[in-house]
């Protein structure tokens, strides 16, 4: 077997694989539980299509594809800080909601019923 016949066969097995994990991860975010991941499926997603691209670019030859890639790397990491920093904004604010809606209502008022604690003022015996 000639390596043309290897390399032909390598990147047609290679875009096959990429394409059903391409289909996996679409199914994976409109499927997925949560917005994190949500997230995580669209970072997957980016690096799937940059290793389509530069499958591409092996299989034509057409050395361009490479920097298409490099860009979409790019892209693809500044949206996913975007994300982070949005869903962590997003989780801070609901993780105090959380602990106001944790505390009962009773518990609030038990907790102001004891006695005031005194505080020492300055020159105070």
């Amino acid at each position: 077997m000639s390596a043309a016949a290897i390399l032909s066969y390598s990147t047609s097995f290679a875009l096959v694989a990429l394409s059903l994990g391409l289909l996996l991860t679409v199914v994976q975010i409109v499927r997925g539980p949560a917005l994190p991941d949500r997230v995580l499926g669209l970072d997957m997603l980016v690096a799937i299509a940059i290793g389509l691209i530069a499958v591409l670019a092996i299989k034509s030859g057409f050395t361009l594809y490479i920097d298409i890639a490099i860009a979409l790397s790019l892209v693809g990491f500044l949206a996913t800080v975007a994300f982070a920093r949005f869903i962590l904004a997003r989780g801070l604010s609901s993780e105090r909601n959380n602990r106001a809606a944790a505390v009962p209502p009773g518990a609030q008022k038990k907790a102001r019923r004891g006695k005031p604690a005194r505080r020492k003022q300055k020159g105070a015996r």
